[in-house]
């Protein structure tokens, strides 16, 4: 009677120690799953964006990766937009003019001053989910996102921000910069071929240009 009682304690034993490892190899993996798009994102909801993008069954690309100086410029622009409450592209420089202002080397063949192939901006979504809706129905959005075209498919480096304030006209504000960084001695692909240019391209959910119904307070114009 005691050698079976001992044994069905060591029985037991074991299979504790089994579900601990089983439990802790998910939360290993769990973990891992959320850091691999840490960089890509200034909180979950940007990250979560970011996921979206990079495996989304229409996505033309092979590889994008997260890219930490990214994710500080599109922080930057989100909190820029909400400053002067416009969701629009050239507030204090192009886009593409802001990359290279904080040395990240864009391809020389990237445009300059009022140029625009890096990033998509959105205001007045609430989540992740919703804005990714939002972009995929927008052409152009959709074409740079998902690398439907030539020019867009080579880019593989991605940082993605969100921003929420109440005070501000469209409340939430997105902000994703997608693009290719630079290489040593890489050749233009695209040499006597018109490259796109997003210019003033902007996604507003046009049920959200009033102030959220919480603050009471009239209903604003759209910005211009």
């Amino acid at each position: 009677m005691i050698t079976q009682i001992k044994t069905k304690g060591i029985q037991l034993n074991i299979f504790s120690i089994t579900l601990l490892t089983s439990l802790s190899s998910i939360l290993s993996t769990l973990a891992l799953a959320n850091n691999k798009y840490e960089d890509c994102g200034n909180n979950e909801q940007a990250r979560l964006l970011a996921e979206m993008i990079i495996n989304d069954d229409y996505q033309q690309r092979t590889d994008i990766r997260c890219n930490k100086l990214l994710t500080k410029v599109a922080t930057e622009k989100a909190q820029l937009m909400v400053k002067h409450g416009l969701v629009m592209h050239n507030l204090d420089g192009s886009p593409n003019q802001n990359l290279r202002d904080v040395n990240y080397q864009l391809p020389d063949y990237y445009g300059g001053a009022m140029s625009n192939q890096v990033e998509a901006i959105a205001g007045g979504y609430s989540d992740a989910e919703d804005v990714w809706d939002g972009f995929k129905n927008s052409f152009g959005h959709r074409q740079h996102l998902l690398g439907e075209i030539d020019f867009y498919r080579e880019q593989d480096e991605l940082g993605v921000a969100f921003v929420r304030k109440w005070e501000s006209p469209h409340v939430e504000y997105w902000a994703v910069y997608l693009t290719k960084g630079f290489k040593k001695n890489q050749t233009n692909p695209f040499v006597n071929k018109k490259l796109p240019n997003k210019g003033t391209l902007i996604l507003i959910d046009p049920s959200k240009l009033q102030v959220k119904p919480e603050l009471n307070k009239p209903q604003m114009n759209k910005p211009n």
